[in-house]
């Protein structure tokens, strides 16, 4: 029989169509409907979910769901998942590491370009016929420093491209250093905003680093710098990043994630020297496949008795 399996993030039609291929029945609980698929009469039979994490699992949802064997997050993060309560059942719990970071570093590289190079600013006025207005001299991205906050899989792939297409001198900040990079370690976010012409913030959401992008690092990173997020929306203090683009104290800022996404503060909207984007780093048709292909092997191994291959530590 199909293993009955809560899915409480959106999934594509094809997405879908491969979890019932592989032997699950999928309950889909988006768009406001979580509460009641958690809470139905349903509920005692799943054995799996697939969430993400920014949309995450609690601790009451864990509980609502007496049956529940594995927790598997589409994507690297899982920040959103309460892990305490899913060990105390023991429950599974995994993510997909880098089955993305090439698109999001890609992303990541073009947010960096475009708000350095003014291109959304540009391609505005040249659209309403203001063509001399949209001739600004803008800063070059080659050979300037580049500063990348958490040297994962996706920081490491984007200080890359970086270095390679740009040569930029590269630094980072991580809790440790990271072995055999070459690239220069800085003990502190601060430092490295200091140190940085381009700060990207590539570091995991979650309690351990809400709001480590503060005012304190903003005024390091200066006026003439330029901060890039496809990290989470916390990572970064929004009212302290509003505060220093209004006042001329931030070059500009590249978001790719935003405090309360979906809902955007309007102050940033309304702001010239932002560039938006709607949590899409890592969506592209290349990169879609690979992160459901290593939920449904991490399932398929729990379900058949062997370890999960990317367990969350």
């Amino acid at each position: 029989m199909p293993i009955p399996l809560l899915a409480v993030i959106a999934l594509a039609p094809e997405a879908r169509s491969r979890l019932e291929e592989a032997g699950f029945e999928v309950i889909a609980a988006e768009a406001g409907g979580r509460a009641g698929a958690i809470g139905g009469s349903g509920a005692r039979a799943v054995r799996a979910v697939l969430t993400n994490g920014s949309t995450g699992l609690g601790a009451e949802d864990i509980a609502a769901l007496p049956g529940l064997e594995i927790i598997c997050a589409l994507g690297a993060g899982h920040e959103g998942i309460d892990l305490a309560a899913a060990r105390a059942r023991g429950i599974v719990v995994t993510h997909g590491p880098g089955t993305n970071a090439a698109c999001v570093a890609d992303h990541a590289m073009m947010l960096l370009m475009a708000v350095a190079r003014g291109v959304v600013g540009a391609d505005a006025a040249v659209r309403r016929g203001d063509w001399e207005g949209a001739r600004q001299l803008r800063p070059m991205i080659s050979g300037k420093k580049l500063g990348i906050l958490g040297l994962g899989t996706i920081g490491a792939a984007i200080a890359r491209r970086g270095a390679g297409g740009f040569g930029m001198p590269v630094a980072y900040h991580s809790r440790t250093p990271r072995e055999g990079t070459g690239w220069l370690h800085l003990p502190s976010a601060a430092a490295l905003a200091a140190w940085a012409d381009f700060l990207v913030v590539a570091t995991p959401g979650g309690a351990a680093t809400r709001h480590l992008v503060d005012e304190a690092v903003l005024a390091a990173l200066g006026p003439e710098g330029f901060l890039v997020n496809i990290s989470r929306g916390s990572v970064v203090d929004t009212r302290a990043l509003i505060a220093a683009l209004q006042q001329g104290r931030l070059a500009g800022a590249a978001l790719d994630v935003v405090e309360g996404e979906p809902d955007v503060p309007r102050e940033l909207t309304e702001l010239g020297n932002v560039v938006l984007t709607p949590h899409m780093a890592g969506r592209a048709p290349e990169a879609a496949k690979a992160p459901l292909g290593l939920v449904i092997d991490n399932l398929r191994a729990h379900f058949a008795g062997q370890a999960v291959l990317t367990p969350v530590a």
